[in-house]
């Protein structure tokens, strides 16, 4: 256990997704077929706090969710969420609105990379965790709805109205979030919403792929890429300029640099060792 994470221990059992670690990748899996991976409580809670603890653990160097069966999430549970929301005081749906965007803020602090692999129906909140994703990795019969207008509710939820525009743009983000009208997995990547498109039968090798050359690869450089692309959203050129200039200098110092200019010397490929 890393120094860092104190008396607490390391979660061994999740119980409302499933979870595997291997070779530096931890592999989330949403496993309510039957549901189309809707969300219930539980699972956005679980979300919140795995992803809080998965930069502490030394075991991971990147991360990969989808879901089991014809859907990658089909958003909050109309049945277990919606309606239990109908009975509850303002103060309650406070709390439970603060949680789901803790649930993207984790995802979005997490400095580990994190890799989508989006198979059929991705709907309200699930379109949501497909954006705090850095990679979205989309099946052919994939589709994307950001269901919040159409249910009475505003399009701007979890952090939707932040993430979407500064990866489609304002016009599609607007027409997306405000007409709430499914488009397919062709449409998402024409607008960038999609990194990658392959067809269902190769969805999860491409995804795996992906996360494995991430495992693989100088893990606490793409952590600092990740980390100053969130940062710099907000941010003046300047002040982008002056962070990034002080994160290279202190990545100029690490083992993986040094291995990449000894690699290089020695005509081999480089030993990353995330550090």
């Amino acid at each position: 256990m890393t120094r860092f994470r104190a008396s607490a221990a390391f979660t061994q059992e999740w119980a409302n997704f499933d979870l595997a670690i291997a070779d530096g990748v931890a592999t989330i899996t949403l496993n309510r077929p039957d549901k189309l991976n809707a969300l219930t409580f539980e699972a956005y809670a679980d979300l919140r706090d795995l992803f809080g603890e998965l930069p502490l653990r030394e075991d991971v160097r990147s991360v990969l969710i989808t879901g089991e069966g014809r859907g990658f999430c089909s958003g909050g549970d109309v049945e277990e969420i919606i309606g239990e929301l109908q009975k509850m005081e303002p103060s309650a749906l406070l709390r439970f609105t603060r949680m789901t965007g803790l649930t993207i803020k984790a995802m979005r602090d997490c400095p580990l990379p994190i890799v989508a692999a989006i198979n059929g129906v991705t709907a309200g909140a699930g379109t949501v965790v497909a954006l705090a994703s850095d990679f979205r990795i989309v099946a052919r019969s994939a589709s994307f709805a950001f269901l919040f207008a159409r249910v009475g509710l505003s399009g701007a939820d979890m952090g939707s109205a932040y993430l979407l525009p500064r990866i489609v743009g304002l016009g599609h983000a607007m027409n997306l979030l405000t007409l709430g009208d499914k488009i397919s997995a062709e449409r998402a990547y024409e607008i960038g919403l999609a990194t990658e498109l392959h067809d269902d039968d190769e969805l999860l090798d491409a995804g795996r792929a992906l996360a494995r050359r991430l495992a693989d690869g100088p893990a606490l450089a793409y952590a600092t890429t990740k980390t100053l692309l969130s940062r710099e959203l907000d941010m003046d050129l300047a002040s982008a300029i002056e962070l990034e200039a002080a994160n290279q200098a202190l990545l100029m110092l690490t083992h993986d640099h040094r291995e990449f200019y000894k690699a290089w010397s020695e005509k081999r490929p480089p030993a990353w060792e995330g550090h």
